[in-house]
Parts: C-alpha cells; sequence; structure tokens
C-alpha cells in the first residue's frame, strides 16, 4: 500500500509515474481540481489555515468526515496520492489523518515523526488534524503528535514522498513500520 503527497506543481508526472487509484486535492475555494480519468477524486476546497479568520474558509468536520469517508474506501491496491497547492501544510494533514485512520493501534506520535522523516518540509494544518482528532476520539493525542513535530524547514514547496503503508501492524513497542522513500 503506498500513500502518496505531492504539491500540485508536480500532480500531473506523479500520476503518470504512480497510476493511483484514489486522488485528493486540497485546493483554495475555486480553484480547480486535477483528477486523472480512471481514478476516485475527492476535491475539499478550503484556505490553508490554522484557526478561522474572518472572509477565509476554513476546513470544516463536514470536510474532514469526507476525507475520512473517502479514505476508507481505499483498498490499497493501487496508491492514494494527496496533493494540495505546496505540498507542505494541508496534504502532510490529509496524509497523517488518513494513516491515524487506517492504525489505530500506532501510537499518533510514531506515526507523525514517521510523516517528519519522510517530509522534513511539513508543517501539518493543525485546524484540519485537530478536526480529525475530535472526530476520531483520540482525544488529543492526534493535536499534541502534530505539535510535538513542529514546523518544517521552512521550504516554499514540498516534493513528491511515496509512504509504504503496512497493510496491518501487531504489538506495540516497535518503530513505526511505514517505509519512507522521497521521490
Amino acid at each position: 500500500m503506498r500513500l502518496i503527497v505531492c504539491p500540485l506543481a508536480t500532480l500531473t508526472e506523479t500520476v503518470t509515474a504512480t497510476r493511483p487509484s484514489h486522488v485528493v486535492s486540497l485546493l483554495a475555494p475555486g480553484q480547480d481540481a486535477v483528477v486523472p480519468e480512471a481514478t476516485r477524486g475527492l476535491a475539499l476546497r478550503f484556505h490553508d489555515i490554522a484557526a478561522p479568520q474572518e472572509g477565509l474558509s476554513p476546513p470544516s468536520d463536514a470536510m474532514i468526515a469526507d476525507l475520512l469517508d473517502f479514505g476508507s474506501g481505499w483498498d490499497g491496491a493501487a496508491p492514494l496520492l494527496v496533493h494540495c497547492w505546496f505540498g507542505i501544510s494541508r496534504s502532510p494533514a490529509a496524509a497523517l489523518i488518513l494513516l491515524c485512520r487506517r492504525h489505530p493501534q500506532i501510537p499518533e506520535l510514531e506515526i507523525a515523526r514517521a510523516l517528519r522523516r519522510a517530509m522534513p518540509f511539513a508543517s501539518p494544518n493543525r485546524l484540519m488534524v485537530a478536526l480529525a482528532d475530535k472526530r476520531l476520539g483520540r482525544d488529543g493525542r492526534m493535536v499534541e503528535a502534530a505539535a510535538a513535530i513542529g514546523r518544517g524547514d521552512g521550504l516554499f514547496v514540498g516534493s513528491h514522498v511515496e509512504l509504504a503503508v503496512p497493510a496491518s501492524r501487531q504489538g506495540r513497542g516497535e518503530p513505526c513500520p511505514l517505509g519512507l522513500a522521497a521521490g
């Protein structure tokens, strides 16, 4: 199973190279989503903000529910690709959310640290993470995990990153089994 994160600038080449079955587009309101043929697509439109601000559209609980529902429909036979404008905030947050949903037995902090190792530039959108934490009943652990890894290394555009997602994991206390490779 592979979960791929990329910025909009590399979407076409990443889709061509990886042939995902599912594509999540996290864009600003009014921005067009680019979903390749033969894939299932979900487009969510909101501004990349960490708290509601006058005149901007924040992510909503309904959007996070849509993301989680969409992720539940992914069987892992082909990759799931998540992209946003720069690949730094919204798409890493979506990756964290989808990984926490798929692997409730792996501590959130382990998942966040694995994400940080793969994406040193990532700064997961904290509002998205908080909404998912509440929806998944994680009692603040996802929020704490995102805070623990802090902001990314300051790049303005991320790169194509592939996370090899284990089908299952038994036991606790082992290193997070996410196989990570930057593209």
